[in-house]
């Protein structure tokens, strides 16, 4: 469970790391939009993989869905 728990957030941390880079990227504005899209690119397939940890984790049981509280 320890490990899953890093993974998630390591996992975070990547999609942060990618997104800021592409904010990087933006604003420099050098022409170079190549990089910019190969951040985001990267920043969708890391929330893609999030996601699917997520749906097998809770098919697992590692991870127990609850609603919210009325």
């Amino acid at each position: 469970m320890d490990l899953f728990r890093l993974v998630v957030i390591g996992t975070l941390l990547a999609i942060l790391v990618s997104l800021g880079s592409a904010l990087y990227h933006l604003t420099t504005g050098r022409g170079d939009s190549g990089r910019m899209l190969r951040s985001l690119t990267w920043r969708i397939g890391l929330s893609v993989v999030l996601f699917a940890l997520l749906i097998i984790a809770a098919r697992q049981g590692w991870v127990v869905p609850h609603g919210v509280a009325h």
